[in-house]
């Protein structure tokens, strides 16, 4: 049966889904995802794995996902980040039987990211994008989807779009911010780009950013056009965001560790993280059971700090009978779920004459160092002529510098004197396999082996050595009798 492809998937195999929970590193697990389900979620993606350490590693596939199938957790949405379309391929073809769809992450704006050269710092990279959508597209059972963030320039964004449809996408997830906002530059997310590119293809389109509550959803299908609305941090604040209420945050902590418990097992780090972001505006005034839930080691740990933090909410609703807090400047009492929003950036700096400081704007150039009177003749900045003054040898030239040797297995940096041209985990695998020592690496399995081997020998050497029984003195002899005869 051929794969069903655009509008067709949507409304067949993700059931005409419009609510949908976002790829959360580290925070879309399974019980997040059942929890975001029984209130109103249509469609899950996994958290954003690393396609190559999900091929290599068994581990990792049988922890993050392997392990996670749930017959109540369909339909699902596996997203990967990669920037080679071989690596995406196997790591797409070992994931496609436990979802359905495959989505190639072109949005993280992380410096994880940048420094791992992949999610929104491809997208400048067409045709390297095309190819990874293209050859996912011919070679999967299931269909490829692609979640992205926005150009500064409308038109540019609709292309992007339409050069990822052309390569074989089927849906797209459009985040309405451009690359650098993001942290404290954060900014509003622009729907005018979501809804040109829904506009531009013919493909579905969900779109992401700006969602607080159901209004903001229903108000984004009807301004864009789209087919679905993607939610992350609204999501994490207010699991029943899609419901379109806000429940108290101790039913939510509740309800979400209950899941925790009936599909084990579940890390501690992605669980208490959950409880942060619903706690978050509580811990903001207790403090002291803000340090407690960062300490505790067990799930039943953590269920004990939610349950004080429940029991300290309700004797402040007994006290002001459900009164709205006014000093805290939420539109709801702390102890109810809603968002989060994030503050804007600080004003400028005044100088001593009153004169507000420059800000640095995200992007901005550095000055031209030949405009600074003490500049150098090699253009370098002054902690780098300091570094080479201690090291007169070393190289600042991006170009020039030594490129690192693959190791021969998995790709990653070869350690420079191994003695199997490997990096460190292929190395180590090896090394135990054969028996052999490594020292750029510090392995001694034949080292060990070989002692091991001699004080086996020396043991049996000592077990077989004949046994000398020392002869016992002859009885004494006792005045008056005579020893017996032999």
């Amino acid at each position: 049966m051929p794969k069903l492809q655009g509008f067709d998937f949507w409304r067949q195999t993700l059931k005409g889904a419009r609510f949908v929970v976002a790829p959360m590193v580290d925070q879309s697990e399974l019980a997040w995802r059942l929890l975001s389900r029984r209130h109103g979620a249509e469609l899950c993606y996994t958290p954003m794995f690393h396609a190559q350490v999900f091929v290599r590693d068994a581990n990792y596939r049988r922890e993050n996902l392997y392990n996670e199938v749930c017959p109540e957790d369909r339909p699902l949405i596996t997203q990967f980040c990669a920037n080679d379309p071989e690596v995406f391929i196997q790591a797409a073809l070992l994931a496609q039987d436990y979802c359905d769809a495959i989505d190639l992450n072109l949005g993280c704006p992380q410096m994880i990211a940048k420094r791992g050269h992949y999610g929104v710092f491809l997208q400048d990279e067409w045709e390297l994008l095309e190819k990874m959508v293209k050859l996912a597209h011919e070679k999967l059972s299931v269909p490829i989807t692609c979640k992205i963030r926005v150009f500064d320039d409308v038109e540019k964004t609709v292309k992007y779009a339409q050069m990822l449809e052309r390569a074989g996408c089927q849906l797209l997830t459009v985040h309405g911010r451009t690359k650098d906002q993001k942290g404290a530059q954060t900014g509003i997310a622009s729907w005018e780009h979501i809804k040109a590119v829904r506009k531009a293809v013919k493909i579905p389109v969900f779109a992401n950013g700006n969602i607080q509550h159901l209004s903001d959803v229903e108000r984004c299908l009807e301004e864009t056009g789209v087919q679905g609305v993607m939610s992350a941090e609204g999501n994490l604040h207010n699991p029943a965001l899609f419901k379109g209420c806000s429940p108290p945050v101790w039913e939510m902590a509740e309800e979400y560790l209950e899941v925790v418990r009936e599909h084990p097992p579940c890390t501690l780090s992605f669980i208490r993280a959950h409880l942060f972001k619903l706690w978050h505006h509580t811990l903001q005034i207790h403090q002291d059971l803000r340090e407690e839930l960062a300490k505790v080691k067990t799930v039943e740990g953590l269920a004990e700090v939610s349950l004080q933090l429940k029991l300290r909410c309700q004797e402040e609703m007994s006290r002001c009978n459900g009164a709205k807090d006014r000093d805290s400047g939420l539109p709801f009492p702390h102890w109810i779920c809603q968002p989060y929003v994030r503050p804007p950036p600080k004003d400028p700096l005044v100088n001593g004459n009153g004169v507000p400081s420059e800000v640095k704007k995200p992007g901005a150039h550095k000055r031209a160092l030949e405009d600074d009177p003490d500049s150098n003749p090699d253009g370098l900045s002054k902690n780098k002529l300091k570094k080479k003054s201690r090291n007169p040898h070393k190289n600042f030239c991006p170009e020039q510098k030594p490129k690192y040797i693959k190791c021969e297995q998995c790709g990653n940096p070869k350690g420079n004197k191994c003695v199997f041209n490997l990096c460190r985990g292929c190395c180590k695998k090896k090394a135990f396999k054969e028996v052999a020592d490594c020292p750029s690496h510090g392995l001694r399995f034949k080292t060990k082996a070989e002692k091991r081997k001699l004080e086996e020998e020396s043991q049996e050497k000592t077990s077989a050595a004949p046994l000398t029984v020392a002869s016992s003195p002859p009885p004494p002899q006792t005045k008056g009798h005579t020893a017996p005869a032999p």
